[in-house]
């Protein structure tokens, strides 16, 4: 079984749209905690909404790879569109930031609120165990 943290946020929707993508993942996968929910200012594109951001502590059967596709499943499902603006508005944005202890995302050291979400479900990760 593979212990997974994943970075959730939207600006579309955003209570909305992180509930659907939860009740997604704990259809197939074991949902074991969420960190708090935060409100926080649009980075790179600021003309737009304020984003929700949060995390998803998740147990799992499938590999990184298989996982990790089933997420970007889950964002088209849900209506994500990627465009050519990285940092615009998205009615969900579901990363692996965490694999089995292991720190696989770098914005975990760019971002605090991820940061900040994730140690919250593991507060006693190693930081210093990175793959990124």
């Amino acid at each position: 079984m593979n212990e997974v943290v994943i970075s959730v946020g939207s600006n579309i929707d955003p209570e909305l749209n992180v509930e659907r993508a939860k009740a997604a993942l704990s259809k197939t996968e074991m949902m074991i905690d969420a960190s708090q929910f935060y409100i926080t200012k649009p980075l790179g594109f600021t003309e737009q909404a304020n984003f929700l951001n949060g995390a998803f502590l998740i147990q799992t059967e499938d590999s990184f790879e298989i996982f990790n596709q089933k997420l970007k499943q889950i964002e088209i499902a849900l209506g994500r569109v990627k465009t050519e603006n990285k940092n615009g508005p998205r009615c969900i944005d579901l990363d692996i930031v965490v694999w089995n202890q292991r720190i696989v995302d770098p914005d975990f050291d760019r971002r605090d609120f991820i940061k900040k979400t994730v140690l919250e479900l593991i507060p006693d990760l190693n930081t210093a165990n990175t793959n990124n």
